[in-house]
């Protein structure tokens, strides 16, 4: 898993080599079709590079994105109208029977069909208009990585090609570099106390569905990820000593509203954790000054290297949990 992370600024080189001809090719279809609704297509840690996808789109395009429910075609065979909208699937494997069929029933139903993919001969991308390989390799270690992260680099380039976004087309190119700080800012020994916790929560926007995955299916610790609005609710009950707290915050708009629920954890004695920004009585993960959009992608690199050695120290093997495979054939 931690080899297999580290190779990611390698991966985000090759992507801005070999994709930027498909990513323009995109960006003007996408400019074409004016498409009134995206609609993701992915489970795991692919579902979680959509639900970043979601807020990137939503955000910079002004458009609606709504997580697409595989059963509804798979299990109900029920067809969607879809002659405004765009389908994006996301898989490493692209061999999930669920996610071909309906990526193949929405764009039977008119949608514009972009697969990221791993497996560029697989059943997916057989079916898709645009297939963009994510060039991440073999992935070994059943925990995602590298895929989920060249899923989010896809994602940043094909949006900025879309909105025709210079700013954010010059700042990806320092992505590589970026990645290859963000592995070695070592957030494992600032983490390493939760090695002995039993539950905790993973809130803000990017990455933190993708880290409470991470921390579930590596460390066996039952976590929880909500959007600070969210867990301002009924979750803050859970919120104590015995109970950390991990914000992730990009410098944005959303910043302000993960401060204040992290404010909040810390008044309820629990230990907090803070990556984006710095609080009084909170734990600061290091995460570099750069684009608000970058920032997750960098969070996610760093989190990666420590969910590992948290495993590895309470005595897993965090490239086999157990009851997983790599592969999910899910109907």
């Amino acid at each position: 898993m931690q080899k297999e992370a580290g190779e990611t600024p390698d991966i985000a080189a090759i992507i801005e080599k070999l994709n930027r001809d498909l990513f323009r090719e995109i960006g003007a279809a996408l400019r074409t079709k004016s498409p009134k609704l995206v609609m993701t297509n992915a489970r795991g840690s692919s579902d979680h590079a959509g639900a970043f996808g979601k807020y990137l789109v939503s955000t910079r395009i002004g458009l609606p994105v709504a997580s697409g429910a595989s059963s509804v075609s798979s299990v109900y065979q029920s067809q969607l109208r879809m002659n405004e909208a765009v389908c994006l699937s996301i898989s490493q494997s692209g061999r999930s029977p669920d996610i071909v069929q309906a990526a193949t029933s929405m764009k039977a139903a008119g949608a514009l069909s972009i697969a990221l993919v791993n497996d560029t001969a697989s059943p997916l991308a057989q079916q898709a208009h645009f297939v963009v390989p994510l060039h991440a390799a073999p992935e070994l270690s059943v925990a995602a990585t590298k895929s989920y992260l060249s899923s989010l680099i896809n994602m940043l380039w094909i949006t900025a090609e879309w909105m025709q976004d210079t700013q954010l087309l010059q700042d990806l190119q320092i992505l590589p570099e970026a990645l290859e700080e963000a592995w070695h800012a070592r957030w494992d020994t600032i983490m390493a106390d939760l090695k002995s916790v039993r539950g905790l929560y993973t809130v803000g926007l990017g990455v933190a569905h993708e880290a409470a995955l991470k921390f579930k299916e590596t460390c066996q610790i039952h976590a929880e990820s909500f959007s600070a609005a969210e867990c301002s609710h009924g979750p803050l009950a859970l919120v104590g000593p015995e109970f950390p707290v991990i914000a992730f915050a990009q410098a944005d708009r959303s910043q302000e509203s993960v401060r204040a629920l992290a404010r909040r954890a810390l008044a309820l004695d629990a230990p907090v954790y803070t990556a984006g920004f710095e609080l009084e009585g909170a734990t600061p993960l290091p995460t570099a000054n750069l684009h608000p959009l970058i920032q997750p992608i960098i969070m996610a690199q760093s989190f990666y290297r420590a969910v590992a050695e948290i495993a590895l120290a309470r005595g897993l093997n965090p490239d086999q949990p157990p009851a997983l495979k790599k592969v999910t054939e899910t109907v």
